[in-house]
């Protein structure tokens, strides 16, 4: 008998080309082709072809440069940890909610902060009344903290903490915590976010300038190398990046240079490469773009284990990238809710198979509120049902070796290279931050992504396309924020009623004291700070004594999203209609964009500015981080029509009134609030009762938006 392959005779490329132009009726198959945001093309069919010259498409898992996983095994060994982000209200709220999901099937908690902790202010700083627990959970103490891990075990529960601006008195608070559970340092494990270079460029909690930042990063790692050899020093983060509009290019390329950078800034603190390199981590946002998000990981751990090598290591465990992902939350949407289930377990399947060590996936209500427990535990369950149920475990890298796979992996690891060229040609990434560039690249990513949906060239299913009258009301999780606030001060005055004041008085002049002459340990002083009792918002102003707070220079894109509309009939429309009012006023309709608040997510912001700036709005940016009387002044200084608030973090109901207030009291009731963003249906009406009068939900075309704010300027000014 003849073998199988003299048996059958395989058809040629020619022959499928011949095949496929019958099929598309002599259309060529490059019609075929077609262009994702990173600018690589996709083909309809990929052969052996693809992969000629392509040097790593026969490695192996477990192996350098570990494209194909970093454990030899992989989930076949060991499944990746199930991890659930939460936090909200108060510390006694989020624990037990940690309890429940330890309970049903959770291996590790993931901790979110409220934005006034982010910010490093405590709760009853007046800048923050909007957003204490709305966002996070309110931690102002190591008491707090102590309540937020009570009988949860953090010698056997990994511990994975969001935190980057104020990371000095939440790392130091956590360790206390955990000292006075009877646990010590060197047995916890996990990991603090702690990277402040993607602050700069797109979450913005950030407090300090970029140098005094990296020098806190520099004490931590200095710090944990030697007393916390389980914990993971640093988590780099691309998540914050793709949700602020960056293509997996973009993510991929500035999330390994903010790696490098951190790199020079420990090897500068006087610690070898293999001190602390095995135990950074990473952080990626995983989104709809299924095979791109396998190829960006996997392209990862080739572009991280090379970038390495550069310095020389020794242990092979330093060259390794290890990693977390987060499903995106970007990409819910707040029409037809429920298929945002389906697009978490797309999106969790693509984590899986780029090789994640773990993951947390988004709940269904996230684009509208916090989650509830309803949607937690569906969230929590995919990943189980994933584990458990569909097999996907038993197969190491099941991708590799796909031509398609291998060859969209060289592409984008090539397209990032290119990318992170650019940056090191900058001076690295904390110079090319200061310069602006990382930010208005990713910027001009997020107008061209919002400008193909809002032309319905990249579908979002019951958004743009295949959309429906009937909605699904989702029970939303609600936070009482004045309730949460005024627990959080009692605590607070409680605690400082009893301390020893004069000794933690002179450890807060001791931490200045280090700020300001760069000898000395941050950390290893705020955990001293901590024991005595001090509060988040004191460590933190004694650091800004000396280094004081960052306040970042507003710049906007422009033409980007413009440039998408140029042939569009109602686009031109509203640009004649502004004519038009320019004629009648002798000025064109001003609007000013604001974020109050905390929030410092601005994707939404700036993308709105863009597009009506285009359009031919004139249109002002607010400050971030304004409050609502600076947001009111601002107005009145700018003469504007009207004020558009985007608002994600919860803090409508308590900011927008304020705000409406402001605005009545510098007797400027001619002046227009609308409110765009994450905002449960809900609370339209109670928005519209204090003067509201227009909210434009996720998923709103921004020509539309354009439309009804003329139309609404107009109204008001009878033109």
């Amino acid at each position: 008998m003849g073998s199988l392959e003299e048996k059958v005779k395989l058809p040629s490329l020619d022959d499928w080309k011949e095949l496929a132009k019958v099929q598309m009726k002599g259309r060529s198959v490059d019609d075929l082709v077609s262009q994702n945001g990173e600018g690589i093309l996709v083909k309809p069919l990929y052969t052996e072809n693809d992969i000629e010259g392509i040097s790593f498409r026969d490695s192996l898992p477990g192996l350098p440069p570990y494209i194909r996983g970093t454990q030899a095994t992989m989930y076949a060994g060991r499944p990746w940890t199930i991890r659930q982000y939460a936090g909200f209200s108060t510390a006694e709220a989020s624990n037990a909610f940690y309890k429940k999901t330890l309970a049903g099937g959770g291996q590790g908690i993931s901790v979110a902060f409220d934005l006034a902790t982010h910010r490093g202010y405590d709760s009853d700083h007046p800048r923050v009344s909007g957003d204490v627990g709305k966002a996070g959970v309110a931690i102002d103490t190591v008491e707090d903290m102590k309540i937020l891990f009570d009988q949860i075990p953090l010698d056997k529960i990994s511990v994975s903490m969001t935190m980057n601006g104020a990371v000095l008195p939440i790392l130091a608070g956590y360790i206390v915590a955990a000292e006075e559970q009877g646990v010590s340092r060197t047995d916890l494990s996990g990991t603090i976010q702690n990277d402040i270079l993607k602050e700069f460029m797109v979450r913005n909690t950030y407090i300090y300038p970029p140098g005094p930042s990296m020098r806190i990063i520099g004490d931590i790692i200095t710090y944990c190398s030697m007393e916390m050899p389980r914990f993971n020093t640093i988590s780099i983060s691309g998540y914050h990046m793709q949700e602020a509009g960056a293509d997996a290019a973009l993510e991929l390329a500035y999330t390994l240079a903010d790696g490098k950078e951190y790199i020079r800034t420990a090897l500068k603190a006087g610690l070898g490469i293999d001190d602390f390199a095995p135990r950074l981590s990473f952080f990626w946002g995983i989104g709809m773009n299924f095979y791109m998000e396998i190829a960006k990981m996997r392209a990862a751990r080739m572009l991280w284990h090379d970038i390495v090598d550069e310095f020389k290591p020794i242990n092979p465990k330093s060259g390794i990238l290890r990693t977390h992902c987060q499903t995106s939350g970007w990409s819910l949407t707040e029409q037809d809710p429920y298929n945002n289930v389906v697009r978490t377990t797309i999106e969790a399947m693509a984590a899986v198979f780029g090789g994640t060590q773990s993951l947390h996936t988004n709940a269904l209500d996230e684009a509208i509120a916090l989650p509830s427990e309803f949607a937690a535990r569906i969230a929590r369950n995919t990943q189980l049902i994933l584990q458990e149920e569909t097999s996907i475990t038993d197969v190491v890298d099941p991708w590799g070796g796909s031509y398609m796979m291998e060859s969209l992996t060289d592409q984008i690891a090539s397209k990032a290279l290119d990318l992170m060229e650019e940056i090191e040609a900058a001076g690295g990434m904390a110079k090319a931050i200061e310069t602006g560039l990382p930010k208005l690249r990713i910027e001009e990513a997020a107008a061209k992504k919002q400008a193909r949906i809002d032309r319905g060239e990249e579908v979002i299913v019951g958004v743009n396309k295949y959309t429906t009258t009937e909605q699904d009301e989702v029970d939303v999780l609600e936070i009482d924020n004045e309730q949460v606030r005024e627990s959080q001060i009692n605590r607070i005055k409680e605690i400082k009623a009893k301390r020893n004041q004069e000794a933690l008085d002179g450890v807060l002049d001791d931490i200045s004291n280090c700020a300001k002459s760069g000898t000395g340990n941050l950390l290893e002083l705020t955990i001293e700070a901590m024991r005595l009792r001090a509060t988040v918002g004191e460590v933190s102003d004694a650091m800004e004594s000396v280094f004081g707070r960052y306040k970042a220079q507003t710049q906007t894109v422009t033409g980007v999203y413009g440039d998408a509309y140029q042939d569009d009939q109602g686009w031109m429309e509203i640009k004649t209609a502004i004519e038009r009012f320019i004629e009648a006023e002798g000025r064109r309709p001003r609007m000013l964009v604001c974020k109050m608040g905390q929030d410092g997510h601005d994707r939404g912001a700036k993308v709105v500015a863009t597009a009506f700036a285009d359009v031919g709005f004139d249109v002002d940016l607010s400050p971030m981080f304004s409050t609502p009387e600076e947001v009111a002044k601002q107005a009145v200084e700018n003469d504007v029509h009207i004020v558009g608030v985007s608002s994600l973090a919860g803090s409508h109901k308590s900011l927008v009134p304020q705000l409406i207030t402001e605005l009545k009291i510098l007797d400027a009731k001619e002046v227009i609030v609308i409110v765009g963003g994450v905002i449960p249906k809900k609370d339209y009406q109670e928005l519209f009762d204090y003067g509201v009068k227009c909210i434009f939900g996720p998923g709103t075309p921004i020509p539309k938006a354009a439309g009804e704010v003329l139309d609404i300027i107009a109204d008001i000014h009878s033109f």
